[in-house]
């Protein structure tokens, strides 16, 4: 490495790392194996997130938090793997819930790192352009970053009812105004530490970090997200997920 041109990570005297979160079960792709660990092209969807982040030279660390006793085949399922040489691996057990997983992960960053990333295993074909994007945006100054992208359907917000029964529609909001959030979402360092310290979250707001932050009264930007970075939550997921890997390995030779 030292014949190389030093990167911005290399130069800076922070660092950059990501947090994957890896601890669910996944019930939504049924019953088996933890959704992270289901095969996408023949690997496991936690080792395509874990490369995504180690794409980008920014990010040279990568935590993953595994199931509280997975810890073990996690650590093996990765050594097993090619992954990139610049970035460094770690695992650690997670937590009962997202953001406790969230949190433990935080706990095993280094002094040095001032920037985190936190990014879903589920969305394991984001590209490295949207994780610089991200990245680039907090160095930049901002306390919070998510990507995300304009949403092609029209949104009503419902009174919910009972499974399959009629729901009353309360409005329509204003779509140019809402955004789908994907992840990588990247945070300064001690921001999202204050928030895990100050917030206490339970059902959809347990799935954003950047929604914590924002209860702090901290400003969250978004920057543009990427069709291809979809979350593999259902069985169709699994399809689609399928066919992008194998246009990339055609298009791309890998």
């Amino acid at each position: 490495m030292s014949s190389m041109s030093p990167t911005p990570a290399e130069t800076s005297p922070s660092r950059t790392a990501a947090v994957i979160p890896a601890a669910g079960r996944g019930v939504r792709l049924g019953p088996g194996t933890p959704k992270a660990l289901r095969a996408l092209g023949g690997t496991p969807m936690l080792i395509h997130a874990v490369r995504a982040m180690a794409a980008s030279r920014a990010v040279t660390l990568v935590v993953v938090v595994a199931p509280p006793d997975g810890a073990p085949e996690v650590k093996n399922l990765i050594a097993d793997h090619s992954l990139p040489e610049h970035t460094d691996y770690l695992v650690v057990p997670g937590g009962a819930t997202r953001q406790e997983s969230v949190r433990l992960g935080l706990d095993a960053l280094p002094e040095d790192v001032s920037v985190v990333l936190v990014h879903d295993a589920a969305r394991p074909l984001v590209p490295v352009d949207t994780v610089d994007a991200v990245v680039e945006a907090v160095r930049d100054g901002a306390p919070a970053v998510v990507p995300a992208l304009p949403l092609s359907d029209t949104v009503k917000e419902v009174e919910p009812g009972a499974p399959g029964e009629p729901e009353p529609v309360l409005s329509t909001p204003v779509r140019a105004r809402l955004r789908a959030v994907q992840t990588p979402q990247g945070f300064d360092r001690d921001t999202l530490l204050r928030a895990h310290k100050a917030v206490a979250v339970d059902g959809e707001g347990a799935t954003d970090d950047a929604g914590m932050v924002e209860r702090l009264g901290a400003s969250v930007v978004v920057v543009p997200g990427h069709e291809e970075a979809f979350k593999v939550t259902r069985p169709l997921d699994l399809v689609l997920a399928e066919a992008v890997l194998a246009r990339r390995r055609a298009n791309d030779g890998f």
